[in-house]
């Protein structure tokens, strides 16, 4: 059985951020935010047409800086965050922001095809998140099963639990927490996960994985499937995607459990015969099709078998959970 062969689409800009939009599950869409010095930045909305293998585009400007890090609103297609740099007092400052996009962004809304490319509207300033005594903001998530009013962002050693109240304009500190341990950490990553009622949250500080329980406060990238948590990427600075299969650290580590008044005579052989051949943890695949580091790496929110990755010389890679390991995981 063979895998559909990847799709990539290539940004005119360097590039290090990537997101799946969390509140679309109809369309499969990513965006991606570019990193150039010289010219204004961009968000490109991605949506990729999977019966037909084609990828449509729509283009915002970003304004405020180079974009280290992107999010969306897991409650309104419209907001999101971005992380990005700029200049304060003569020396370069990560800032992180809410935004909305333009109320005619989404993608068929324009004259023609290329017209948010030559013409790309601008973004709305919703709020900043920015604390004054913790600066260079990492990155900022979104509580994943929430209201789109609660995000966290990582800065410096310090983690923000961030309230948004007026429609997301205004933002306040509500708890916080700090990394502690030998040298000057410092997060580099983080993901919240969807399960267990929202209370765990993943971050990365150089080479360093560390887990979070949020009721108590007390690598590049790193994303957990929203649908089957066992499967997880890491995306790292050697070019590399690779996707494992952590049945360790599932929810279901045993795979979708039945009843036995719900299976026939023939199914229950079959489920006798998969007890006996129980799921390793492992590393499924790994994916070479970027040239550059890769930064950021996002499950799709409408297909939980899809995904998207992002290196830095603009190349975005869209790949899919090898139909085998699929069905196993189904079946």
């Amino acid at each position: 059985m063979e895998d559909d062969a990847p799709v990539i689409y290539g940004l005119e800009f360097q590039a290090r951020a990537l997101t799946a939009q969390t509140a679309e599950t109809d369309a499969i869409r990513f965006l991606v935010g570019t990193q150039s010095l010289k010219f204004d930045n961009q968000i490109h909305i991605i949506d990729f047409d999977d019966e037909n293998n084609i990828i449509n585009k729509t283009v915002l400007l970003h304004q405020a800086g180079e974009i280290w890090h992107i999010g969306t609103s897991p409650a309104d297609k419209a907001v999101l965050t971005t992380c990005f740099n700029k200049t304060s007092d003569s020396r370069v400052v990560s800032c992180a922001a809410v935004w909305r996009m333009p109320s005619d962004w989404e993608t068929g809304s324009h004259e023609s095809p290329d017209d948010s490319v030559h013409n790309p509207q601008s973004l709305e300033l919703l709020c900043h998140l920015d604390d004054r005594t913790h600066s260079n903001t990492a990155c900022v998530l979104w509580e994943p099963m929430g209201d789109g009013k609660r995000v966290m962002s990582l800065a410096d050693n310090h983690a923000l639990l961030w309230d948004l109240q007026e429609s997301s304009t205004q933002a306040t500190v509500s708890s916080t927490a700090t990394l502690e341990g030998k040298g000057q950490l410092k997060f580099t990553s983080g993901k919240w996960s969807p399960h267990h009622n929202c209370s765990q949250l993943t971050t990365a500080n150089d080479t360093a994985i560390r887990g979070w329980d949020l009721r108590t406060m007390t690598v590049w990238s790193v994303r957990y499937n929203h649908s089957h948590d066992q499967l997880v990427l890491t995306a790292s600075s050697d070019s590399r995607l690779i996707l494992s299969n952590m049945v360790s650290i599932s929810s279901e580590p045993f795979g979708h459990l039945v009843d036995d008044e719900e299976l026939s005579e023939g199914e229950d052989n079959h489920q006798e015969d998969k007890s006996k051949e129980p799921l390793k943890d492992s590393v499924v695949s790994t994916y070479e099709e970027h040239e550059d580091s890769v930064y950021a790496a996002e499950w799709s929110s409408a297909d939980p078998w899809l995904f998207a990755s992002l290196s830095y010389d603009g190349r975005l890679v869209i790949n899919r959970v090898p139909r085998a390991l699929k069905y196993r995981i189904l079946l």
